[in-house]
């Protein structure tokens, strides 16, 4: 099972920051891998970032390169995004999901997602 979560409002002003949360059960935590996605309204689905757990290395595109920072939280099974100097088009939805070979290429689980919007 993989949940991921706000952990904060939806709705963030331009320039603002938000957390994400992704809690992932179910999987012997250290082999996976585990990815940042968002896909916007009328756009395909992106790749923000990913991390071996078994490294704890997170591995960050372009797409919000320099404005995220991927954790982990092993103990709980869980990785974290946090978002800063949102802008309006960093609204979407937020997925996150697991590859289960620890690649961090081919992720086969993911969470429901959950909505951003960035406007004032």
């Amino acid at each position: 099972d993989v949940r991921c979560r706000r952990l904060g409002g939806g709705l963030v002003q331009p320039g603002g920051s938000l957390r994400l949360s992704c809690a992932a059960s179910g999987f012997a935590f250290y082999d996976v891998a585990i990815g940042w996605f968002r896909q916007a309204p009328g756009k395909q689905r992106e790749k923000i970032s990913f991390i071996k757990i078994s490294d704890g290395i997170p591995i960050y595109e372009d797409s919000m390169k320099g404005r995220v920072a991927m954790s982990s939280d092993n103990a709980k099974n869980s990785v974290f995004l946090q978002m800063n100097k949102l802008k309006p088009e960093d609204a979407a939805v937020y997925y996150c999901a697991v590859d289960p070979t620890g690649i961090g290429e081919v992720y086969d689980y993911w969470g429901q997602g959950t909505l951003v919007t960035v406007s004032s």
